[in-house]
This record gives C-alpha cells, structure tokens and sequence, in this order.
C-alpha cells in the first residue's frame, strides 16, 4: 500500500485568496482606497474602545473618592 502524496504547497489563507480575488477585480487605486478605509475603521474603532477605557477609569477615580 502507498502512502498519501504530500502536497508541496501551503493552502493560502482566506484573506491571501481574498486579496488574490480582489486584485482581480478591482484597479491598484480602489484596492488602495479600500484598505485605506478598513485601516480608517480599525483606528476609530480603537480609539473608541480607548474613549471607554478612559471614561472607566474617571468613574471609578470619582466614585472613590466622593
């Protein structure tokens, strides 16, 4: 009996296929404008998450010390 062949190349990842697709698709300057955007969404979305941190912190410095 044979064993298996073993497959000389890695599966890509989802977002490696997604990008392979993408670049496909669209022209260089709406990939560009597309990933501009996500990065634009990743960064509010930290600074909101660090707006709720900060506001945590307030909180329970007043709170103690009232």
């Amino acid at each position: 009996m044979q064993a298996a062949p073993v497959r000389a190349t890695a599966i890509p990842s989802f977002s490696t296929a997604l990008r392979a697709v993408e670049s496909l698709l669209m022209s260089s300057g709406q990939r560009t404008a597309r990933r501009n955007a996500w990065t634009s969404v990743l960064e509010d979305r930290r600074r909101a998450k660090d707006r709720v941190d900060v506001q945590r912190v307030l909180d329970q410095t007043f709170t103690v010390s009232s």
